[in-house]
């Protein structure tokens, strides 16, 4: 389990305060007591998707499923920073990419360090 404390979600709400999709994501992320992987499940169910692993497993899955577009070098000193704004504006033009899991999957990589997770990246460059 991924934990979110009060304080890392408020941090996120100032960065985010203008977005209703962020906002509705850090409301149910606080209501399931910073469980980060319960969120994103309940997030990706709303948003008609139908996981079928582990919470855990599932998230780790769908950040890695976009891992090239976040680790793009002109996000990811944005990321070091704890900065999401940027990413976020540009996660919600890719079509594909179900807009309600933004900020879980931004805080799910935050949490796991953005230089572990963008590393297998890093080694094929």
């Amino acid at each position: 389990m991924t934990k979110v404390t009060a304080k890392e979600i408020a941090q996120f709400r100032s960065q985010v305060a203008d977005d209703l999709t962020a906002m509705e994501a850090l409301d149910l992320i606080e209501e399931c007591d910073g469980d980060l992987e319960d969120a994103a499940i309940t997030l990706a169910i709303r948003a008609g998707q139908e996981p079928e692993i582990a919470n855990s497993e599932w998230l780790d899955a769908l950040a890695r499923k976009w891992r090239t577009v976040i680790c793009q070098q002109e996000f990811r000193d944005d990321l070091l920073n704890a900065s999401v704004k940027e990413i976020m504006e540009h996660l919600k033009t890719i079509p594909t990419f179900p807009k309600i899991l933004a900020t879980p999957v931004l805080i799910y990589v935050l949490k796991k360090d953005v230089n572990n997770f963008c590393e297998p990246l890093d080694l094929v460059q």
